[in-house]
């Protein structure tokens, strides 16, 4: 059975739209061919991220860095969705899923991350804005959950990222996160 015109998507001049009027986003590809990539290595272990990183206890995200370019404008990093997390409970009862904030904040700490790391030392950066957010898949608890990330332009205090979360050969969600240097400090 065709789609009726009330159920049908509509189109306009910036191509085709959903029902809502908003556009509708083409699927991604991945920002990373990770075809030639070992994701089961470890390069970096969550010890290590928090030299740079200030996220402790529950928010500290990145499990590890597991792949990154030679100049960290590029890298992968894990987190291990586990079944004992502090959201699994509410989010939501029975069928917990994580939750796209905290895909976003995980992406963030990757990105802040991998802007830091090439100072001389630790510094304090925040992200500031997230541009073009889309959630694709869901993802549950006991998914290797890998983040991408790819510089778009970094400045000496501010930087533009692209990021996505991906689950098996999935693309979980996407979006350009920025973020600042706000002032030097040791953690």
């Amino acid at each position: 059975m065709s789609p009726t015109p009330s159920d049908a998507p509509a189109s306009g001049p910036g191509g085709p739209q959903a029902a809502t009027g908003s556009p509708v986003q083409a699927p991604q590809r991945m920002l990373i061919d990770l075809s030639e990539i070992d994701l089961t290595q470890r390069r970096y272990p969550r010890e290590h991220i928090e030299k740079w990183n200030p996220h402790r206890g529950v928010m500290g995200m990145l499990d590890c860095i597991v792949w990154h370019t030679d100049d960290y404008t590029q890298g992968i990093g894990l987190h291990h969705i586990r079944h004992d997390a502090f959201w699994v409970p509410g989010h939501f009862p029975g069928k917990p899923l994580f939750p796209g904030v905290l895909m976003i904040e995980t992406a963030a700490q990757l990105a802040c991350f991998m802007f830091i790391v090439r100072k001389p030392a630790p510094t304090f950066v925040a992200f500031l804005r997230i541009e073009n957010a889309a959630f694709r898949s869901q993802v549950l608890p006991g998914d290797d959950f890998f983040v991408l990330c790819k510089e778009v332009k970094a400045q000496k205090r501010r930087f533009i990222t692209d990021v996505q979360g991906v689950v098996g050969d999935r693309i979980a969600f996407d979006a350009r996160i920025s973020g600042m240097m706000l002032e030097e400090r040791a953690y």
